[in-house]
């Protein structure tokens, strides 16, 4: 049991990480507002809410499986950037760091023989692969085009669209 009190302080902690990035993707996303840039506003607004998403999955998973939990302060969000590409390079560096921390709570997970704990986190595994690989493309375009209009055009025409619903997904906390 004092394995899987590593898993529950480590998926605890990862709630702060997922609220950070959370706020860090709005801070982007008021970054790139303020340079009139409304597509790559709209991709970092919307990873602020998948962001802000999965920390209350996980709440709600701390909730169900009864560990004490409580809600603490942020880690700091970086406000400002030298350049759009500045910013999407910093967010990518996050998103592989997010994919390290996620990594190392499955296998805490599996250290302590909790499986629930595994198979909760494998969804979350999934969203990064596709996380990472969302702001590896953006970063390409991003180097090969000079003119930021090209960039936004690339954006609104391939990566705008409504996302499927993902049934699959672990409850939220605070969502009906």
């Amino acid at each position: 049991m004092a394995e899987n009190s590593t898993f529950d302080e480590l998926l605890r902690d990862q709630v702060r990480n997922g609220l950070t990035a959370a706020h860090q993707y709005l801070a982007a996303a008021v970054y790139f507002d303020a340079q009139d840039l409304p597509e790559l506003a709209a991709q970092t607004y919307a990873r602020s809410t998948a962001n802000h998403g999965h920390a209350m999955r996980m709440v709600q998973y701390l909730l169900d499986r009864d560990v004490p939990f409580t809600i603490g302060g942020l880690d700091e969000v970086r406000p400002d950037f030298d350049s759009p590409r500045a910013a999407i390079a910093f967010l990518l560096d996050r998103e592989r760091v997010t994919t390290a921390q996620l990594s190392g709570l499955v296998a805490a997970a599996r250290v302590a023989n909790d499986f629930l704990g595994e198979q909760f986190m494998q969804w979350f595994l999934g969203e990064q692969v596709d996380d990472v690989a969302g702001m590896t493309t953006l970063l390409t375009v991003l180097d090969r085009q000079d003119n930021l209009f090209d960039v936004e055009e690339f954006i609104r025409r391939e990566l705008r669209g409504k996302a499927p619903v993902d049934t699959t997904a672990p409850r939220m906390a605070g969502a009906s």
